[in-house]
Order: structure tokens, then sequence, then C-alpha cells
């Protein structure tokens, strides 16, 4: 009798501990979800294909570029839906310095995906290999690979393929990175349509924890927002007025800055300073005693013509045919270059600096800037001008912060828009026109 009722009572225990673990060993295991799989990187990128497609519409059509309907929105979400790719929800994107990358599109019928790689074998030598036990689609000319899940795509172009491959295919729900987590929690830029994140080393280096860039755009131009935010304070203000040299016709180059940079020189532990000075010795250019000598405004201008007195010999005969040398003066246009700097006390250690280290040299009465044309100097209350042209630069009132580069023709605009104690707003300007004519940023 007693054995009976133990062995009720063991098996009692038994089929109350098989109803109790039944779910965890019978459990279905629920797929990673997109974000999960996304590889880390040094940039992350976040792109909302079709609503980028609709807000760059009014650019392709004004610009007249070539198979711009196959960019517009209508065309892409039809070929998307015909491949059984999502393009309603966000495409992620990663990429690293040494220039490999790759983007994860999520998919909604994985059936449709053979379709277009058929599609892509008419235009492109594809091949197909088994690697990690699943099949991958790659193109060894420029080394880029593909990808499919049940409701993910992977492409990526590089040389680390298998390591990301082994990432992507053993992600686990609520496994994201946090990296990915991080940018993903932004509030800078979460209703633009592209977005890049960077917690790039080298940023790190000048201190900056937090580096996003987002796109804008009109007809004429194209504009990269962008956002940085330092763990320390900046420990600069912009200035809200200063000095600068009036507007040059044709100048290719120029750099206006009026900035607070007390509290700055108060700092000498700050790693974006420090950053700086060390890169700058690389170059031989003293940036600590510059910044000591320096008051916060700084204005450099290239490009066009100043004309200046030239004094030339010349040989002439007299009216007894004598040869005898002449002097005589001309005018000739040498290129238009400025730069106008206020200062402090200490500027002068600091020219001295520039003496020694051969960026600034003497010919006769003028100077020369490392391989600028022959400069005129002048000092006027607290600020230095050197300048080519034969009468000193006018200057006006300003409190931009702005610089101009021209760079093979591509003319770039960058502006500081605003600066809190730690972060700074910016903005990058680029014609559209020369980017569709070079078909390249730069």
């Amino acid at each position: 009798m007693a054995k009976k009722v133990l062995t009720i009572i063991l098996l009692s225990i038994s089929l109350g501990a098989f109803l109790y673990l039944r779910p965890y060993l019978f459990k279905k295991e629920i797929p990673a979800r997109i974000i999960d799989r996304l590889p880390n990187a040094d940039f992350l990128g976040r792109l909302n294909v079709l609503e980028l497609a609709r807000e760059t519409s009014g650019m392709m059509y004004y610009n007249k570029i070539p198979y711009r309907d196959f960019t517009s929105y209508e065309f892409i979400l039809g070929q998307s839906k015909m491949y059984g790719l999502n393009l309603q929800k966000p495409v992620y994107l990663f990429g690293n310095e040494a220039g490999d990358w790759g983007a994860i599109i999520q998919v909604s019928d994985s059936a449709k995906m053979s379709q277009g790689i058929e599609r892509i074998k008419n235009f492109l030598n594809v091949r197909d290999t088994i690697l990690l036990e699943t099949k991958v689609w790659y193109y060894p000319t420029e080394k880029m690979y593909l990808h499919y899940g049940k409701n993910y795509l992977f492409l990526y172009q590089g040389s680390n393929f298998k390591k990301n491959l082994i990432h992507v295919l053993n992600a686990r729900i609520y496994r994201q990175s946090k990296e990915w987590k991080t940018f993903l929690s932004q509030k800078q830029f979460n209703k633009e349509h592209l977005v890049i994140y960077s917690n790039w080393i080298k940023l790190r280096q000048f201190g900056i924890e937090t580096a996003m860039f987002a796109h804008d755009s009109d007809s004429l131009s194209f504009n990269l927002k962008s956002y940085l935010r330092k763990k320390t304070p900046f420990y600069l203000k912009k200035k809200n007025d200063g000095i600068a040299i009036s507007s040059v016709l044709n100048a290719n180059k120029s750099v206006e800055l009026h900035l607070d940079i007390r509290e700055i020189k108060n700092h000498p532990e700050d790693s974006m300073l420090i950053s700086l000075i060390r890169y700058c010795k690389r170059i031989g250019f003293p940036l600590n005693d510059f910044i000591k000598s320096w008051d916060g405004d700084l204005c450099f201008v290239e490009g066009g013509t100043q004309k200046v007195k030239e004094k030339y010999i010349t040989t002439e005969l007299d009216d007894d045919f004598n040869v005898t040398e002449v002097e005589k003066t001309r005018e000739v246009d040498v290129p238009g270059y400025s730069v106008v700097f206020s200062t402090t006390s200490y500027a002068p250690i600091f020219i001295n600096k520039l003496f020694q280290k051969g960026i600034l040299t003497k010919d006769g009465e003028q100077f020369r800037l490392l391989f600028s044309p022959l400069l005129h100097f002048s000092n006027t209350g607290n600020f230095m001008k050197f300048y080519s042209g034969e009468t000193s630069p006018r200057l006006i009132k300003s409190n931009k912060n702005n610089v101009v580069w021209t760079n093979r023709g591509t003319r770039y605009s960058f502006s500081i828009d605003s600066l809190n104690r730690n972060e700074v707003f910016g903005s990058m300007q680029i014609p559209v026109n020369r980017i569709i004519r070079r078909n390249k940023l730069i």
C-alpha cells in the first residue's frame, strides 16, 4: 500500500513538473528583429527610401536629371513590392573608416527575392555559394555580397563579409547592440529621412561623444545638417559682433570666425584643444601660441585678383643712341589674398614663432605666408592684416561663423548655426548642379 502511495506521489510530482516546464521545453524560438541583426560600425544610418524619394523629386525634375522617373516614389514602391521588399520600413546602414559598408532591408515576402536576384544576374556576373551553411550571392568584381532570410535582406561591400554575416545569422531577439540602441533613441533629427550617426574613435579623441548628420535639400542645393555633442563643455561662445573682411567678388575660399575664446584659454587640458595642438605640430604650426595671441576674430579670403604697382627695369636709347637703363612702374594683377585676425598682447611672440618656423617670411618690405603671393602688412588697433592688394581690405561688422571652400570646381559652404555649452549645430551646402554634373560630392 505504501509503495502505491509513493508511486502516485512521484507521478503527481513528475506530472506537475512537466506541466510547469512544458512552455520552456517546447518553446517556439522567436526570430530576431531587424534591429537585433544590425552590425556595429564607425558610422550607422537610418534611411526612409520612399520619403526621401518624395522629398527629392522636386530637385530631380528641376535639374532635369536623366532617368528621374526611376527615382520617383511610385516607381520605387512598385518595384519593392514586386520583389518582396518592404521599403515602407526604414533601411539601416552601416559603414567603417576602411570603406566597407552594408545595409539591412526589411523583407515582406522572401519568396519573391529569387526573382529579383535573377534579374540582377542579367546585368552582372553574380555567383552563389554556401557560407556558414547558408546561401550567399556575391559579385567578385566589386566585393559585393547578398544574403536574405525570411524577413530581411543583407547587402554588404568590403572585405569583412563573413564576420558581419555571423553577427546577422546569430542575432537573438532583444539583443540589440548598445551602439544601435543609443542611435535609434536619439531625439535629434528623428523625423529626417536620412540620418547618419557616429561614435568613431577619431571623434572621441576630440571629446565628441555624439555626431549626427541629416539630409535636407531644395531644388538648388544639397544640405547636410550636423549635430555634435561633447562630453565636456566646448568652452566657446559665438560673439554677438565682430569684424570681417567685406565680401570679395570671385573669392573661391573664405573663412570667417567670431568666437569668444576666453574660457578655453583657461582649460589647456581640454581634449579637443590637445588633439588640435597635436595635429598642428605635425605640420609645424604653433597653435598653442596662436590661441594665446588670438582674440576670437579671424577672416581669410582667397580668390579674384588685386592690382598692384610693380617696378621694372627697361633699356632705352637716348638721343645719342646710347643704351640706358630706366626704372618704370606698371600695374599687374596678383591673386587676391587677405588675412585679418584680432590679437592680444601675445601677438608679437606668435609672429616671431611663424618666422622661426618658416611659415612667415620677409621679401624686401613685403611678406609671404607659406606659398601666398607677396603681402603687405598693417597693424590697426588689435587687428593684424596681411593682404596682396595696394590698399588694406575694407572691414565691416559681422557675427557669422562660416567657411566657403572650392575644391575641383565644387563650392562647399559650412556654417555654425548655433553653439551652446555642450552642443553645436551646423550645416553644409553643396550645389546640386555640380553634384549631378560630376556624379559625386567631392
